[in-house]
């Protein structure tokens, strides 16, 4: 080999081992950590699809709560792939089926449901303030916000809002998988941007952008209604005392519920990835980009957490859905207690 294809195959293995940030937390405890979640995550949204898909889709909140059902499944779906590679299973082609694919599959779920916990903030938004506010008001305001609330509680409205929000996102994130298209082999397998086309680099950038503003946005959206609600709440327990305790109960619960799992989940992983897609264009040492990365990939499992988490929302927001999910179990226990009476008789 010439001196000049020695001095290439150099550079680029010292890039390589500079850009390998593995440690024992990427390749022992998150491996461990994603597993556990996957066997919770599909055992808690295993029963929430069983229940859900037998409730019939009668209002808004019901579609947008059985479509986080679709988006934690399909999440869920790209796990054992990351447990893999994490643990060094599958060699490098097991990699670039993530690079491809499984990432892919990962990251748009994860911001389909961002998107629809947006729409069940301002649902809820809707439904408890301008609804109430507006009953107060002129016939106009009052027509404007009942017509409101009813578009976005509409049960077709909502299946529409869907289809096109899966549309929306597919658009968006399924290039990045087509646009992965460059021979693999056994030196550009670690960099995911290097198997890209140039129109993939591009492409993947402006998915980046679409995605970090979707964020903020919704995050701005959650806050805001939050906040009107706690406002409108505590109006009301100033104006009625003894009608307010139930109300405050039922709006704390729900949109509450689905505040405390953005903010544990998602905030932390996209308050540190403004830095990280900052990091190669960046002054950055070597050792902060390796702290960095350990820290991105530990908020990314945060992120991923969701998948156990929103079974909590689906309890606290959707009555049907926690019915139909108490009454199944307490039909269990009453079928579990005449077994153990009848083999007790038996016995005697």
């Amino acid at each position: 080999m010439s001196a000049a294809g020695m001095d290439h195959l150099n550079s680029t293995h010292r890039l390589t081992n500079q850009s390998d940030f593995s440690s024992l937390f990427t390749k022992q405890v998150l491996p461990s950590l994603y597993f556990v979640i996957c066997i919770v995550g599909v055992s808690l949204n295993g029963v929430a699809a069983w229940i859900f898909f037998r409730v019939p889709s009668d209002s808004g909140l019901v579609v947008y709560l059985k479509n986080m059902v679709v988006a934690d499944l399909l999440m869920l779906f790209s796990f054992p792939f990351r447990v893999a590679a994490q643990l060094g299973l599958g060699g490098w082609r097991l990699h670039v089926i993530i690079c491809r694919y499984t990432a892919v599959l990962f990251f748009s779920s994860m911001y389909v449901g961002i998107f629809f916990m947006g729409l069940i903030s301002l649902e809820r938004y809707v439904k408890v303030v301008r609804h109430t506010s507006s009953s107060s008001c002129s016939c106009m305001s009052r027509l404007g916000g009942v017509s409101l609330l009813h578009v976005l509680q509409n049960a077709c409205f909502a299946q529409g809002l869907a289809l096109l929000t899966w549309s929306l996102f597919l658009l968006c994130f399924l290039p990045n998988a087509v646009l992965t298209s460059r021979p693999a082999n056994e030196e550009n397998w670690r960099h995911c941007k290097q198997l890209k086309t140039p129109l993939g680099l591009q492409w993947h950038r402006g998915s980046i952008i679409f995605s970090m503003a979707l964020f903020w946005v919704t995050l701005l959206v959650l806050v805001f209604c939050y906040a009107s609600i706690a406002r409108h709440i505590y109006q009301s327990y100033r104006r009625v005392r003894r009608d307010s305790s139930n109300i405050c109960r039922k709006s704390h619960c729900s949109i509450f519920s689905i505040l405390v799992v953005f903010f544990i989940c998602f905030v932390p992983y996209h308050v540190c990835r403004v830095p990280y897609t900052l990091m190669p264009e960046s002054g950055f040492s070597q050792t902060s980009r390796y702290l960095l990365f350990q820290l991105k990939e530990g908020t990314l499992f945060l992120s991923a957490l969701n998948v156990c988490l929103d079974p909590i929302i689906y309890f606290l927001m959707c009555g049907t859905f926690r019915e139909s999910l108490l009454r199944k179990l307490s039909r269990k226990r009453r079928i579990r207690r005449i077994k153990t009476t009848a083999v007790t008789l038996s016995k005697t």
